[in-house]
């Protein structure tokens, strides 16, 4: 099994050093790389490409927010994790725009951290629990735009970052059909985007943190 390798970006030394331990002590993880600034941060992805950026929002020279959009401009695919003390949802759903892979906040590290590290790995979208109440500002959209169940479904799957074939095979139709489903989401819900799609599906009851 390969061993996943983070970046830790964070300004206090003490919570890098403890995230560092709790990291390496979960097995098949490793901490390869530590920064204290959103410029350190950058900098260490370029020479280190590791699996996952652990990124706090609040960073000395660039902001999280910064760092992580300079990081996915590097790289479309770099999965990042932001892990901060701020539970507001406007700063989740702005951090999704940018395609960030999962958010946290740090007094769920002990519990969520590991397993957030984990999913991420696997290709799977992990938002803190804790804040998923706080992404139901509006009220919910399903029957306005009714989707069938068969579409809630695969809409799921989608938003959690499965590929076609693996939907397909997860509910035994084809790639075809699943990109069926998909064309007909798509077509009620007037977006398309992976971001736009999950905050419809927070929104609206159909996105849960834990593995299908």
């Amino acid at each position: 099994m390969k061993t996943i390798n983070v970046l830790i970006a964070d300004d206090h030394a003490i919570l890098r050093a403890g995230l560092k331990m709790l990291i390496n002590s979960a097995g098949g993880i490793t901490v390869t790389g530590e920064a204290g600034t959103g410029r350190e941060a950058v900098e260490s992805f370029k020479k280190l490409s590791p699996d996952i950026v652990i990124l706090d929002v609040t960073l000395p020279d660039l902001s999280g927010l910064e760092a992580a959009r300079e990081i996915k401009k590097l790289d479309p695919r770099a999965k990042i994790l932001i892990l901060t003390m701020h539970d507001n949802a406007n700063y989740v759903r702005e951090f999704i725009r940018i395609g960030v892979a999962g958010y946290i906040v740090k007094k769920s590290a002990d519990s969520e951290l590991i397993n957030a590290i984990r999913a991420i790995s696997r290709g799977d979208m992990f938002i803190d629990p804790s804040l998923t109440k706080a992404l139901l500002v509006e009220e919910p959209e399903r029957g306005k735009n009714k989707l069938s169940l068969r579409e809630e479904e695969v809409l799921r799957l989608l938003v959690k970052g499965y590929l076609g074939k693996e939907i397909a095979a997860r509910l035994e139709i084809s790639v075809k059909t699943v990109e069926t489903y998909r064309a007909r989401i798509t077509e009620k819900l007037g977006i398309s985007g992976r971001a736009e799609l999950l905050q419809y599906a927070i929104k609206n009851g159909l996105f849960s943190a834990d593995p299908e």
